[in-house]
């Protein structure tokens, strides 16, 4: 008997331990766009000061250079290539793709032990109801599932409104980075008796550009111009980054105001790298979303949990999205129910320990790209291979394929086992 109480006790204890988890995940955000990765014109003073109480992964990587990739690797733990999603999920001619339900999900695993769930924002992973979030795992969801909408009338690019509360579509109006951060609020309050797992996953500062003053353009049927009726779109981006900013800090606030952030993980992240456009950066990063080279996929990442990781501090070990599933199972000690292809970083960020070593991977179509400690090869959409030393050449400037023939042929081959093996068992998308 009194080892059984033992065991009970030792189960109660690890349940009051398991942090709240909090994933912020913005779109299209570039790796230099923030105050404390070098942009000098936005005022980031809460996602500047977040670094400051936590760590900045200064080698974090977006496991796909466009929206949908990342979205599915972040969700399964696993290179995207094994659902069948290695591009975006298109608002035309791709109703009936999406994350397949028979994928186990960080939302999925965390419900099972417990945890409340929640995402409210962008999904990106299938239009139609049956691929909702709350088939996936998530208690809650209110938020759009296409590529981008207008910021006040929630129509997306091709004219459809897109604002659904479940899996039902409704009209709700309101400014999109604004309102998903009540929501937010509004779900950690009605939360007290359990752990939870809050995904809020912001619009900005994605296109259409739109401040918060600039009202709706977008109607059913007429969503031009595409990126936005406002004549000045730099002025129009700054303000979406700040106010991204505020609402961030908006929530960080209610949370220390309740007295739970020393028990909440708070990651912070973007889905891909910039445009390069109105105010955009990647600096000090080669090119810009939808390529390989590092602007398209290198991308800031915060991580804060007050007490348990250490302040201050700058990570370089490679990271990528995938990494946080199996990452959030360790913190919870729970088993997977399927092989991850991210690594747990908990040794890491709670003890400063050093990742196991391992290839990194990008796959769209016939582009590619391989990362292998300081090298990284890649093939472009010309069909042209590149190999770059990123430890001497970090903005990709000189290309090394001539002189380091036997490296780029092993490269190559490492390459061909990893498509052969993420390839298998994938489920033909229509």
């Amino acid at each position: 008997m009194r080892l059984l109480l033992s065991f009970f006790m030792v189960l109660g204890l690890q349940a009051i331990e398991r942090p709240n988890i909090i994933l912020i995940m913005a779109d299209d955000m570039g790796y230099g766009e923030l105050g404390c990765t070098g942009h000098p014109t936005f005022k980031t003073p809460v996602l500047d000061q977040m670094a400051k109480d936590g760590v900045l992964l200064t080698d974090f990587h977006s496991n796909g250079a466009v929206c949908s990739p990342t979205r599915a690797a972040l969700m399964t733990g696993r290179y995207q290539n094994r659902s069948g999603i290695e591009g975006v999920v298109t608002a035309v001619g791709h109703r009936h793709t999406g994350l397949d339900l028979s994928e186990w999900t960080m939302a999925e695993a965390l419900k099972e032990s417990g945890y409340r769930t929640a995402m409210f924002g962008k999904w990106h992973l299938g239009y139609q109801p049956s691929f909702s979030p709350v088939h996936q795992g998530f208690d809650k969801f209110k938020g759009f599932v296409s590529g981008n909408i207008d910021f006040f009338s929630h129509i997306d690019q091709v004219g459809h409104e897109d604002w659904w509360v479940r899996d039902e579509k409704v009209k709700e109006e309101g400014y999109l980075t604004k309102i998903i951060t009540d929501y937010s609020i509004d779900f950690i309050k009605e939360t007290s008796d359990k752990p939870f797992f809050l995904y809020l996953s912001h619009g900005a500062p994605h296109y259409p550009y739109q401040g918060p003053n600039d009202g709706a353009y977008r109607t059913p049927g007429n969503p031009e111009p595409i990126l936005g009726a406002v004549e000045d779109k730099d002025r129009a981006y700054k303000e979406m980054m700040e106010y991204l900013d505020a609402e961030i800090g908006r929530l960080l606030s209610y949370l220390k105001n309740q007295g739970l952030e020393k028990n909440t993980l708070i990651i912070f992240c973007s889905d891909n790298g910039g445009t390069g456009t109105y105010g955009s950066s990647n600096k000090p990063y080669r090119a810009t979303k939808g390529t390989f080279y590092e602007g398209g996929h290198r991308v800031p990442a915060i991580v804060k949990w007050p007490g348990k990781i250490k302040s201050g501090q700058l990570m370089d070990a490679p990271t990528m999205t995938m990494d946080f599933m199996p990452t959030f199972l360790s913190l919870n000690n729970q088993p997977s129910k399927v092989e991850f292809d991210g690594l747990d970083l908990s040794g890491l960020l709670l003890k400063g320990e050093a990742l196991a070593q391992r290839q990194l991977f990008w796959r769209k179509a016939k582009e590619f790209a391989v990362r292998d400690g300081e090298w990284k090869l890649l093939k472009t959409k010309k069909g042209d291979l590149e190999l770059y030393n990123l430890a001497q050449d970090k903005s990709e400037e000189h290309n090394l394929i001539k002189s380091e023939p036997n490296r780029v042929k092993s490269m190559l081959k490492t390459y061909e086992e990893w498509l052969k093996d993420v390839s298998s068992g994938v489920k033909k998308r229509s």
